[in-house]
């Protein structure tokens, strides 16, 4: 069996698969693939920083709605960013062909 080299984390990139912000079950926005993926986590820290920032003020405004849903939209915004990353941590490397095909023993 051989062995697959796996890329070291500062290499791994996002994939671009996780949609977020639904309009009439179709997706607005995705998440872009090649981004390095602590630069991804980072950005996803900033987003919640944010949001929890919003929702702490929201609880001293006259109009707390408008902070709410910007609160809202940049968690989806988060939560996106870090499934995207979630699935490129968690999928398993590429078989070669000799791997994929089971051998027969007789």
């Amino acid at each position: 069996m051989s062995k697959t080299n796996s890329p070291a984390p500062s290499e791994l990139k996002t994939i671009g698969f996780t949609p977020f912000m639904y309009i009439s079950d179709q997706p607005l926005f995705h998440v872009c693939r090649n981004v390095p993926i602590a630069d991804a986590l980072a950005q996803a820290s900033d987003l919640l920083f944010l949001a929890k920032s919003l929702t702490v003020d929201s609880t001293y405004a006259q109009s707390p709605d408008r902070h709410a849903w910007a609160a809202h939209y940049l968690t989806a915004m988060s939560k996106a960013v870090i499934d995207d990353v979630v699935k490129v941590l968690t999928r398993r490397p590429a078989q070669t062909t000799r791997e994929a095909v089971p051998s027969k023993n007789i």
